[in-house]
């Protein structure tokens, strides 16, 4: 075992499926000299060589469509896009393209690249820099939406990810690269791309979270006197709505948590699902806490915007106060 940052645990991760199989190779802006601008690929370019790990023009489209060509002939490439505002370039190659070959070639061809993509705030970037967009492409059918919360999942979900036939957007939390440790085993494994993790057991809320958000949880998990269960989605598409519905079933009330603007984030469809399969087991409505609908802001304000362990911690004191307020029990 070593005990491995998030940037540490991906790394390994790239080096291990780049010896084991040939055909996965590295490109995109900086990635090759530089190590990338989190050096999330450092050494890889002396390690390979530049046949493997390519450096790429600036050209966020280009990157993703000369991907799609060598998916298609054969390679597995791992593209990475510096920052996640920068993907909205190559929207039309992901969600035309890649997302869509399997269908339109019936099969005869798939697109295996693994998009890797830093997200979110939290490090007080510029504008363009710390936004969080999963919900626009787990809307895409045929794409794969992932975002690990810990360095051991970091590492098993990627693997996951390259050795998956079809195209996966792999969204790395910036704020959490080199947040923490944790032990992390120097074999290869994988993570199973569609299975949430129970982070935290409980019994009285549900929380649900994925990314950077799920430290924040954390903290407002270790504030609270009450039995709070902590779910990890870690992929957003597939989305594990088993595991979701048995915990709220349990525990009969849910908190969502993501950094995303409210208006048409994931947390709706979650809250919707849970809505579906829980009605009769809920004692009380559904909360979100998320980013706000505006631009993320710049410094002064980002941690105004992200739903930091305070913000937590009153939904969650507010879902369980409600059932002792109105005084209703349990109906399921």
């Amino acid at each position: 075992m070593a005990n491995l940052t998030l940037v540490q645990a991906i790394n390994l991760a790239l080096i291990q499926e780049m010896e084991k199989d040939d055909s996965v190779i590295i490109l995109g802006q900086d990635v090759g000299v530089n190590g990338g601008v989190f050096r999330v690929t450092e050494g890889l370019f002396k390690r390979f060589g530049p046949e493997r790990v390519v450096d790429t023009p600036l050209a966020e489209s280009g990157i993703i469509g000369t991907s799609i060509g060598l998916a298609m002939a054969g390679l597995r490439p791992v593209p990475e896009i510096q920052f996640e505002g920068f993907l909205a370039p190559a929207y039309d190659q992901l969600c035309t393209h890649a997302a869509r070959m399997r269908t339109r070639t019936r099969s005869m061809f798939t697109v295996p690249i693994t998009c890797r993509v830093p997200v979110g705030g939290g490090i007080h970037a510029p504008e363009l820099h710390s936004d969080s967009p999963e919900a626009i492409y787990a809307h895409q059918p045929g794409l794969k939406v992932v975002m690990p919360a810990s360095p051991y999942d970091a590492k098993g979900l990627l693997i996951s990810a390259i050795r998956d036939p079809d195209p996966v957007i792999f969204f790395e939390p910036k704020r959490l690269y080199r947040a923490f440790r944790e032990e992390v085993p120097e074999d290869e494994y994988t993570v199973e791309i569609g299975k949430a993790r129970i982070v935290v057991e409980g019994n009285d809320v549900t929380l649900i979270s994925w990314g950077a958000p799920v430290v924040q949880c954390m903290n407002a998990i270790d504030s609270s006197h009450h039995s709070i269960e902590l779910i990890d989605l870690r992929s957003i598409c597939p989305l594990d709505t088993e595991t979701i519905v048995e915990s709220v079933r349990k525990t009969g009330r849910a908190v969502i948590v993501h950094e995303a603007p409210r208006n048409c984030g994931l947390g709706a469809e979650i809250a919707s699902r849970i809505m579906e399969h829980c009605f009769l087991y809920l004692e009380a409505p559904i909360q979100r806490v998320t980013g706000f609908d505006t631009v993320m802001p710049y410094y002064k304000l980002e941690q105004e915007y992200l739903p930091e362990a305070h913000r937590i911690s009153a939904a969650l004191e507010e879902v369980i106060a409600y059932g002792t307020a109105t005084g209703l029990g349990s109906a399921g």
